[in-house]
Parts: C-alpha cells; structure tokens; sequence
C-alpha cells in the first residue's frame, strides 16, 4: 500500500500548529477554541494555505470529536441526578425555544425569505454548540461547578427538540408532505425515549459489561460501543451527541474513572479536529457581507441566550455569579446550525452566509465571555506520589 505523503504532510502541519495556539492560549488561561477556529479559516476554501488532501479526514474526525466530547461530559454526572434536573428545567427549556428562536425567525421575515427560510434561521438562532460547551467547562475546569447541571440540562433538551425539527425542516426542503414530516417526528420522539428509558432502567448493566482491567480492553469497549450507539441515534434522526451523552452518564464509579482517564488524550485530539473542522467549513469570502446583519442577530441573541442560563440556574439556587456563568456558557452556536444551512442553504442565497458569518462569530465569542464571567481556572493540584513497597532486607 503506497503512503499517501500529502495527507501525512498536511496532517502533521495541522497538528503541530494547533500544538503552537493551544500552548498559546493556555500560556495566557485561555480557551484555545478561538484559535482553532481561526486556524481552520486559514486553511479551507479560500483560506492562505488550503488542505485538500487532508479535508476527508478532518471531516470523519470531527463527527467523532463531538461524540467523545460529550461521552466526557456524561462521565461526570450519575443518570439519576441528571433526570431529576431534566423534570426541573422543562420551563428552561421553554424559554430556551421562544427566546432564541424567535430573533431568527423575524430576522427571516425582515429579510424577506420563505416560511422554510424562516425555520431555518429560527433553528440556526435557537440551538447552542454542545461540543464548544463541553470543551470550554472543561477548559475552564467548571464542570463541578453548581451552574454545570443546569447548563447541561438545557443543551440536552435542545438536541432534543434538534431530532424533532431536523425531520420536520429536511422534509420540507425536500418537498415533501406533511405527513412525511409527522412519520419523522413520530420516529426521533420514540428513539429519544427509548434512548432514555434503557438508559435509565438496564443502564448499571453496562458498567459491568465493559469493565476489564486492561486500559487497551477498556478503551476499545467504552469507545466502540458509543460509537454505536451514537450511529443508532444519528440513524433515526436523534442526535449523536445524546447517544454519547447517555453512554458516559450510565458509567459510574470506578469505571467512569478509569475511562475519563484512558480517553482524555483522545477526546482532546479529536476535539481539536472538531473546532478545526468548522473553520474549515468555511469560505472567508461568504462571510463579509452577511457581517453586519450577523453582528446584529449574534448581539441579541447573546443577550437571550445569556438570558435562558440565568434563568436555569435560578432554579437550581445558584447564585448571581453562578447564573451568569451560566449564561454565557451557552452563547456558542456551532454545529447544528451549520447542518441547518447544509440542509436548506442552497433554497437561499442570503441564508447561508448569514448562519456561516453567525456562527464564526459566537463560536469566538462565547468561549470568551465565557472565561470573561468568571476567575481564571485553577491549575490542578498536584496528585500525591503513591509509596511504594520496601526492598527486602
């Protein structure tokens, strides 16, 4: 088998260059989220220093990315705690949907685009990045803070109603029926709970059924079977992310350590992978004159996202400072809102630009205000050497 030179050259720049911004940006405490996008801007269409050979794989990476992002993020939480915070951030979730669907929706009217155009800009405005979430707590290690759990319950609820909206808008751009739209909501409702209830029921078997004391054993097992389960839930139009959400919540104890401990190292290259991927996805030259209608729907829809947090995390008693965290925690939009334009973009010359520019924007500014609401993260404290036996005499 000949050794495709281009894809190793191209990938082994990439890396050593994200290697250089992620150094950067944790010399000065910051997220390197931002320069990773930056990065992937500069090397795709139209960027100073294209990539083709390696774009394939960026690509596969990145879907892969996001399912061990937030395979991560579950192993922090138990499944019980989780599902007592989803029945208490149902009205989260309300104000979530009318609060931050509704700047996209006039904005559609107000530039003059279709009913399907207008659900499109409404979900592209609506749903937050999972996988920049997830990253920037870890980044910013607040994942044991008391605003966490409100936080994921909202974005949980979002990919949610994300398997609800995505059937119903791809049957719509496609021409279809209405009934065609009402067999794929039908669909993502039963998987999303099916999802759920296994979980929730048989979920203390699986620890068991991946537990080995070999590390090698360990990580092929946990990450082959979130894979498929994340395939499962893609397949009926659920979301990968919640697929991989409940596999890392039905881990617990020592296995849920282990695991954080043998795909830490794999779930930060292929996050890395991720974030380049959407700067990748990207042509530097859509985005100048859709910047100014884009400034304007990521300003209001700051404000209403920052808005959703405070409220969810009022709910679980936290503090001002806490809310605030909160709120801007969930500012990043990203990945489904770019599938929202791959679904529809081409029905509308201006949306696609406009949800591009959009989302470029908030995914560097929501891992900003997000650092910016809060105190540097504390480095960790160093682990204590083990003793070990004495010799013989």
């Amino acid at each position: 088998m000949r050794t495709p030179v281009a894809l190793l050259l191209e990938l082994g720049v990439i890396l050593a260059a994200l290697s250089v911004l992620g150094t950067v940006a944790r010399r000065f405490t910051l997220s390197p989220i931002p320069l990773y996008l930056l990065a992937g801007l500069a090397v795709g269409e139209g960027g100073v220093a294209p990539v083709p050979a390696a774009g394939e794989f960026v690509e596969a990476g990145a879907a892969i990315g996001v399912v061990l992002l937030l395979l991560a993020l579950g192993l922090e939480f138990s499944l019980t705690e989780f599902a007592v915070g989803m029945r208490r951030h149902v009205p989260s979730a309300l104000l979530d949907l009318v609060l931050n669907a509704a700047p996209g929706a006039v904005a559609g009217w107000l530039l003059g685009m279709d009913g399907i155009g207008i659900l499109a800009l409404a979900g592209a405005t609506y749903i937050s990045s999972s996988g920049i979430v997830a990253r920037v707590l870890s980044d910013l290690r607040r994942l044991g803070n008391r605003e966490t759990p409100a936080v994921l319950s909202v974005l949980v609820m979002e990919d949610c109603v994300m398997a609800l909206y995505l059937p119903v808008l791809a049957v719509l751009a496609s021409g279809g029926q209405w009934w065609q739209a009402a067999l794929g909501v039908l669909a993502a409702v039963g998987a999303v709970l099916t999802a759920f209830t296994v979980s929730y029921i048989w979920g203390h078997h699986l620890g068991r059924l991946v537990s080995h004391p070999d590390a090698e054993q360990l990580l092929l097992r946990v990450l082959g079977l979130t894979l498929i389960i994340a395939a499962l839930a893609e397949a009926v139009r659920a979301s990968a992310a919640v697929g991989a959400f409940l596999v890392g919540l039905t881990l617990t104890g020592e296995t849920a350590t282990r695991t954080r401990a043998v795909l830490s190292p794999l779930r930060d290259l292929f996050a890395a992978v991720f974030f380049l991927a959407i700067g990748l996805s990207i042509d530097p030259s859509d985005l100048l004159p859709a910047l100014p209608a884009a400034f304007a729907l990521a300003a209001v829809t700051t404000a209403t996202k920052i808005l959703t947090g405070r409220y969810a995390a009022s709910r679980d008693q936290v503090g001002r400072g806490g809310q605030l965290r909160a709120g801007t925690a969930l500012v990043a939009r990203g990945e489904f809102s770019l599938v929202i334009v791959g679904l529809v973009g081409t029905m509308h010359d201006t949306l696609g630009p406009l949800v591009t520019a959009y989302v470029f924007i908030l995914a560097i500014a929501g891992p900003l205000l997000t650092r910016a609401a809060g105190p540097p993260p504390r480095p960790p404290a160093p682990q204590p050497k083990r003793k070990t036996a004495e010799p013989p005499a």
